[in-house]
């Protein structure tokens, strides 16, 4: 079964008197378990179509399918619900919350979810070892590196098992030694929980993880080749 689809996906943005054509009728369709990089230079498209695909963007014009159900028709409301339950993000900004500790972040979506507090104790907890972080649950971001706030980012958005994980350039801001730890962790994540990864990346190391790597440039996917 497919975990996405788009057809004809188009994503205009008008600047002045000009239109850009961030996504060009992008046609796509990745299945689930797949572990997929979108590989292209800045302004190729990657980070819009991965906000297409997550429901954070509406597209100009075609259709986008996760999970089997058309998400660019759903109101603001479906939208997150189906955001907060299908698919987990990693951003390259990592968004933790500051007044929070790293376990406090990771049982964030489990508490808008209604889970009791028990349980997410023990899922929160599971993950840190998970992620290499079970020492560190107390600490805030500002007490963590930007690796281990990383890790923090990526607990979250996998401990409530979502379909899929989106991943916009999440190597940025790492040096070389904690952004492949950070890939090992995707790659073991995809194996051991069946999740879908979708990475944007222009990092070479990270598209060297890639079962399947697509290229992107002025917002057309020009190639699809087994990693």
């Amino acid at each position: 079964m497919s975990s996405v689809r788009c057809v004809a996906l188009c994503r205009f943005f008008v600047q002045g008197d000009q239109t850009i054509k961030a996504l060009d009728h992008v046609d796509l369709e990745i299945d689930e378990r797949e572990f997929v990089c979108l590989s292209g230079p800045s302004g190729s498209g990657k980070t819009t179509l991965l906000n297409a695909i997550g429901g954070l963007d509406k597209p100009t014009s075609g259709e986008v399918w996760v999970a089997g159900k058309r998400i660019d028709t759903l109101g603001k409301s479906e939208l997150a619900n189906m955001r907060l339950h299908q698919i987990g993000f990693v951003f390259q900004a990592y968004n933790l919350i500051p007044v929070l500790t790293a376990r406090e972040n990771i049982e964030f979506v489990m508490q808008v979810q209604g889970v009791d507090p028990e349980q997410r104790r023990r899922r929160s907890m599971s993950i840190l070892g998970e992620v290499g972080m079970e020492d560190m649950e107390h600490r805030r971001p500002a007490q963590l590196s930007g690796g281990q706030q990383q890790r923090v980012a990526v607990a979250r958005a996998i401990v409530s098992n979502p379909a899929m994980v989106l991943a916009d350039e999440p190597t940025a801001n790492l040096d070389s030694v904690t952004a492949e730890h950070l890939m090992d962790l995707f790659v073991r994540l995809n194996e051991k929980h069946d999740t879908t990864f979708v990475i944007s990346t222009h990092d070479q190391r990270v598209m060297s993880y890639a079962r399947r790597l697509i290229g992107m440039v002025d917002g057309r996917i020009v190639t699809d080749e087994a990693g």
